[in-house]
């Protein structure tokens, strides 16, 4: 048992102090996504809006919107905003999932060839089948992603050994030179291929209805329980495969399914938003000085972290020029990049 003034107890409190806080800035990131946007509109048009919506007995998105407040409010900031949502979230948690399960502090979803794989396929699709909706390609996309993770995994235990971290960085690697050099070669044959995956490639949820936020659902809420699921297991692997073995893990079994969640919640954001790589990485550097490294603690952390960078960076790329947009992969890299570069000479990232 600890005291009220032990440090265990202290630093519990700074946790719990901090997702709160995280929870808070979620908050109002989405009540900012939905209010805020390229035409100004009053608060109070923007809550009656959604207050007709809620009322709707068809339900909120089948109601039919009955002036252009009501279609803007409805039909593209609360989707895109729900998106940024639930792909910030799974995002941050991927980051600390693999930058765990690598072993490696500058691990992010593009490791894996996660992403090379859902760009690969998705260009395909569009090539093969003409897909040029999100709602279309978005499932070669997702195939695409879990494809590259299990193809990684696999080599990586090859010829009967253990899917090391060191293992799993050099499959990856192999892996995604491979799939990007696939792509480039699909993309050059057709220009509707070329615009549709370089509109993808950036990294953005404008353009993405409701309909795309209900596909992915699925996939990132249970990819979510995994990473919590997980996040034990994380703990003893941080010691070294011998210690926890000596401690009871089964090392082999906990990491693919560490790495299963890692493709569901990477692959379903991924295939929705595209490749916002540097989120996963730069947000469990973050989160880790908060919450230190029990990923019991760190994964919560960097989901919400993940969310509410998202949510932000969106709604500035929309106002920061008026008449567009700009995409909220480039707002992101040019936020964050400074950012972690200060912080890596300052040598303030804390070690894994």
């Amino acid at each position: 048992m600890s005291t009220p003034s032990s440090p265990l107890a202290v630093a519990r409190r700074r946790r719990r102090a901090a997702l709160l806080l995280l929870f808070a800035l979620m908050a109002l990131g989405v009540a900012a996504g939905t209010a805020v946007g390229s035409r100004a509109i009053a608060p109070a048009e923007t809550l009656e809006a959604l207050r007709h919506a809620l009322g709707c007995a068809g339900g909120p998105f089948a109601c039919p919107a009955e002036s252009t407040i009501e279609e803007i409010v409805r039909g593209y900031r609360v989707p895109r905003t729900a998106l940024a949502l639930i792909a910030g979230l799974a995002l941050g948690a991927t980051g600390a999932l693999i930058q765990g399960y690598t072993r490696n502090p500058l691990a992010d979803s593009g490791l894996l060839g996660l992403n090379a794989g859902a760009a690969f396929l998705g260009a395909l699709g569009v090539y093969l089948f003409g897909f040029t909706d999100p709602r279309q390609y978005i499932w070669f996309a997702m195939a695409g992603a879990l494809i590259a993770g299990v193809v990684v995994f696999s080599a990586s235990s090859v010829g009967g050994g253990r899917a090391s971290p060191l293992s799993l960085v050099l499959a990856g690697a192999a892996v995604t030179a491979f799939l990007q050099a696939m792509t480039q070669a699909v993309v050059l044959f057709d220009a509707t291929v070329l615009d549709t995956y370089r509109f993808w490639v950036v990294g953005t949820v404008a353009g993405r209805d409701a309909a795309v936020f209900w596909q992915v659902l699925p996939f990132i809420t249970l990819g979510a329980l995994m990473a919590v699921a997980a996040a034990p297991g994380l703990n003893l692997l941080g010691l070294g495969d011998d210690v926890a073995r000596g401690l009871g893990v089964n090392v082999e079994r906990s990491r693919a399914f560490g790495l299963t969640a890692v493709v569901l919640l990477c692959g379903a954001a991924t295939a929705a938003v595209g490749p916002i790589a540097f989120l996963g990485l730069v947000v469990p550097h973050i989160a880790r000085r908060f919450t230190g490294p029990d990923h019991r603690w760190l994964i919560p952390a960097a989901a919400l972290m993940g969310a509410v960078l998202l949510l932000f960076a969106d709604t500035l790329g929309r106002v920061v020029t008026r008449g567009g947009e700009i995409q909220v992969g480039v707002m992101l890299a040019v936020l964050g990049a400074p950012y972690f570069i200060a912080l890596v000479r300052r040598r303030k990232v804390v070690s894994l």
